[in-house]
């Protein structure tokens, strides 16, 4: 306990309450068991002796935490939400309308605008994550220098700060900010994704335009021409999911904005951990039930406005994964949405070397298995079983890591 106190001395001087320091431990990776060892039932017990145990300062009142920022809606990121859709519909009619060199630069236009407006919309929304805060209070200034009686700090008081003051027991330490936070400007987001996700996105994103198309074409000896930008021909193109799910980056926006508001309503309310896991677990679920919903309406009037196969399994599948990415990289778990992309853009990218390769002599068994799956449930049973099962992946990580505390403390809290 002594060892655990020392190391976590300067979280626990700067906290008001035990719930501070339950998230700020378990944002450490303290977790019940680790409070077992220290003979308390969880972390929020081990949080409560920690914030006993800490000398403090009687004759000065403890400063008022100061409350947490209720995230609300803004005019800003309801416009750019939902300008990847109106890019891409205004791209589609585009390519509806021309033909020959115009429609590719129509295409490559309408792709360049549409990366950027979605860029500005993944910066600037609920789905850029909670702002950057150098710390939960005012990071104290320093007392005088004995026998000053003018300048900064002068004033009423003396050597009182403006900020959070000092225990008298520890004079010369200072509550510096988190280590963290130094690292990230105020106003700005933690949920950046690195390249690699980026990446990978694209490559899920481009599957679910020309990946079906493009598995067929292989499966049947080709592709022997490049895709034409329509769902027919040899190498058909699925503009319909596509559309879609660029549409629904305003219903994940609002999804996320939904979610925030739970947590912020869970760290105001609830008292221990377990309250607030209590708290949020239905706001998570709903937000999850609340983009299926929107999307399989976007999809179906996508297909039906475009005359097309709506794909209601590869977009879903793939909905859910980008969300849930998406969710754990604001949050700041960028490795597990990263590695679960990864693997899906593997298992597609498969689906399609292997029977390129088993064109080759004497390599035809390299096929079978992609042709056994596709034989089954057809070309739409690769990004299914890839997208589908990384969802449920990062959708039980989801559960574990975005009901706590930690997970929603705004960027300079302790961690």
């Amino acid at each position: 306990m002594k060892a655990l106190l020392h190391r976590h001395r300067e979280l626990c001087e700067r906290a008001v309450d035990p719930l501070e320091i339950a998230v700020g431990l378990e944002a450490q990776g303290v977790t019940d068991r680790t409070a077992a060892r220290c003979r308390h039932r969880d972390v929020f017990s081990l949080a409560e002796e920690l914030h006993a145990r800490v000398p403090r300062d009687t004759e000065r009142p403890s400063p008022e935490p100061q409350p947490l920022p209720m995230p609300r809606v803004r005019a800003r990121w309801l416009l750019l939400t939902v300008l990847p859709g109106a890019l891409g519909g205004g791209t589609v009619t585009g390519l509806r309308l021309t033909q020959g060199t115009p429609r590719l630069l129509v295409a490559l236009g309408g792709l360049l605008a549409v990366a950027l407006a979605t860029r500005a919309a993944l910066r600037h929304s609920p789905l850029a994550g909670p702002p950057a805060r150098r710390a939960w209070r005012t990071a104290p200034a320093p007392a005088p220098a004995p026998g000053a009686g003018t300048g900064a700090g002068a004033g009423a008081g003396g050597g009182a700060s403006k900020g959070r003051t000092v225990p008298d027991a520890r004079p010369a330490r200072t509550a510096q900010p988190d280590a963290r936070a130094e690292r990230i400007a105020p106003g700005t987001h933690a949920g950046r994704t690195t390249l690699g996700t980026r990446v990978w996105t694209l490559w899920l994103l481009g599957y679910a335009l020309l990946g079906d198309g493009l598995l067929h074409a292989v499966l049947t000896g080709g592709p022997d021409t490049p895709p034409a930008g329509s769902p027919e021909g040899p190498w058909p193109t699925a503009t319909a999911p596509a559309l879609a799910l660029l549409l629904a980056c305003a219903p994940a926006a609002w999804c996320a904005h939904l979610l925030a508001v739970g947590a912020h309503r869970g760290l105001t309310g609830s008292r221990t951990l377990r309250q607030f896991t209590a708290a949020v677990t239905p706001p998570l679920l709903g937000a999850y039930g609340l983009f299926l919903a929107a999307l399989t309406a976007l999809l179906a009037l996508c297909g039906t406005a475009l005359h097309q196969p709506a794909a209601y399994p590869q977009a879903l599948t793939l909905g859910a994964l980008l969300l849930s990415a998406r969710l754990l990289t604001t949050h700041r778990h960028r490795r597990v949405p990263a590695r679960a992309l990864g693997a899906a853009v593997l298992a597609e990218a498969l689906a399609l070397a292997l029977p390129t390769a088993g064109r080759l002599p004497g390599c035809a068994f390299l096929a079978a298995p992609v042709q056994t799956l596709v034989d089954v449930g057809g070309e739409a049973a690769v990004p299914v079983l890839a997208c589908g099962t990384a969802a449920l992946a990062l959708l039980w990580h989801a559960g574990r890591t975005l009901t706590r505390a930690s997970a929603h403390a705004p960027t300079g809290a302790p961690e």
